[in-house]
């Protein structure tokens, strides 16, 4: 292993980032992140692909528990090690120089800006479907939402923040709203049992895959480690209290849902529609449109509070990117990171535009490069065990070795199944990575000439 990121260019002038965040700025941040359209569009391919609801269940828990699994692994990395790269630092650490610029640059071109897209995509779908714009309605409404968050993040961490705490809260209240409906309407009638027929353990492992997809985003809190105040207690209670919130959530609106739908209406794509028409009408159907619209400007709003922070960490490392470094002390935000990864979701929404693919596109496009660096960041573990071991720990994960393996399982499993299942999009993301290895040499040279 590698010892501290040697830093390739003078940094001591410019300010660093200061301790803002509470533990309810944090659980907000990871609820906002992951409690996204997925709980919208991700129960219905769930149902399509398991044989029982008491399978549908157990798959939604043991999503939960893996992701709490992965929470404590990330909990000792973020105290340990606490900084605004995040990954990218514990990447830097463990495996040096050009592993962690290669995940900066996928993260700053790829990751980020691709989940950003992705769900501003979303929004474009659901206010296009009452107020279109035209021919490229569904592009420029996912482009009005990124300049919008961006502007509000440029402004200040305390209005992202805010932002941030108001979606998150009308997601909550949206869909502690369905739930209550769920629960206080008729039940369903059971389907006959040869109604349902999939083979078992095949529709499991798709079902888990779409699940932690849905899960997925509580790991960026480690990107605002170094902004939390009292980090050795609040980072694992942030993920734990976070996570737990999350799971619990999810387990409600699946239940919700099938005790209104049952298990066969339930794998309709429409099921959130139909859930809404068969309890209060059809003229309440808009009414899941705004709680859609809210979860994914709550996630996009999360993603680029924290994207900007890995990019403003690729510049204080690489010369290169040494513009990227600097951070405005005034609104105690990386403003040059946060107007360049704004740059980058917009070319890809015209990305999307051009492909006629759009969410597509970009599932495609950012699912291998994320699994495969959250697999390197699980082994790092390990390899700070091994070589860093005497370094002081406000946190420890239970059961060292047992749960970073399984976290490692989930993570190779997950990436084995991005590549099976993307298309072009992958391709595309390769090529991308691929293209940062010239850069890195430019950059030691830039670095040799001093």
């Amino acid at each position: 292993m590698e010892g501290e990121p040697s830093l390739m260019h003078k940094k001591d002038a410019w300010p660093e980032p200061v301790k803002t965040l509470s533990l309810l700025d944090v659980v907000a941040i990871i609820v906002g992140i992951v409690v996204g359209v997925g709980i919208f569009k991700f129960p219905s391919l769930v149902a399509q692909n398991v044989s029982s609801p008491e399978m549908m269940f157990l798959a939604w828990t043991s999503g939960g528990l893996l992701s709490i699994v992965g929470a404590l692994c990330y909990a000792e990395l973020a105290t340990t090690y606490p900084h605004a790269g995040g990954d990218y630092h514990y990447l830097h650490r463990a495996y040096g120089e050009t592993v962690s610029f290669l995940f900066a640059w996928a993260r700053m071109l790829v990751i980020q800006p691709g989940a950003i897209v992705m769900v501003a995509f979303i929004v474009g779908e659901e206010m296009t479907r009452y107020y279109p714009l035209g021919a490229f309605s569904h592009s420029a409404y996912a482009a009005i939402a990124i300049a919008f968050l961006t502007g509000i993040n440029m402004a200040g961490i305390r209005e992202g923040r805010w932002a941030q705490k108001i979606l998150t809260v009308g997601i909550l209240l949206g869909l502690l709203a369905l739930t209550g409906i769920g629960f206080s309407s008729p039940g369903a009638a059971p389907a006959p049992a040869a109604a349902v027929d999939r083979q078992t353990m095949a529709g499991f492992g798709m079902a888990m895959i779409f699940i932690l997809l849905t899960y997925g985003g509580w790991n960026e809190s480690a990107f605002v480690s170094a902004e939390i105040r009292h980090p050795e207690k609040n980072i694992i209670r942030s993920l734990l209290i976070g996570l737990g919130l999350v799971m619990g959530i999810y387990l409600l609106v699946n239940f919700a849902y099938y005790r209104v739908l049952g298990l066969e209406q339930m794998a309709q794509f429409d099921a959130p529609q139909r859930f809404v028409a068969m309890t209060l009408g059809g003229g309440f159907v808009p009414f899941v449109s705004g709680i859609m619209i809210l979860a994914a400007l709550s996630t996009a709003n999360a993603t680029i509070i924290t994207g900007a922070r890995s990019n403003y960490a690729l510049g204080r490392n690489f010369r290169i990117f040494s513009w990227l470094g600097k951070w405005r002390e005034k609104t105690g935000t990386p403003m040059r990171a946060l107007v360049f990864q704004g740059i980058i979701s917009l070319l890809l929404v015209v990305l999307g535009t051009l492909t006629k693919g759009g969410l597509t596109t970009m599932v495609d496009y950012t699912s291998p490069a994320f699994w495969f660096f959250f697999l390197l960041t699980g082994l790092s573990l390990f390899v700070f065990r091994t070589w860093d071991g005497q370094r002081p720990r406000a946190f420890r994960v239970p059961l060292y070795p047992l749960t970073p393996l399984l976290f490692v399982i989930a993570c190779m499993y997950m990436l084995q199944s991005s590549l099976a299942y993307t298309g072009r999009g992958a391709i595309v993301s390769v090529v991308v990575l691929i293209t940062a290895l010239p850069v890195l040499l430019i950059n030691r040279w830039l670095s040799f000439r001093g």
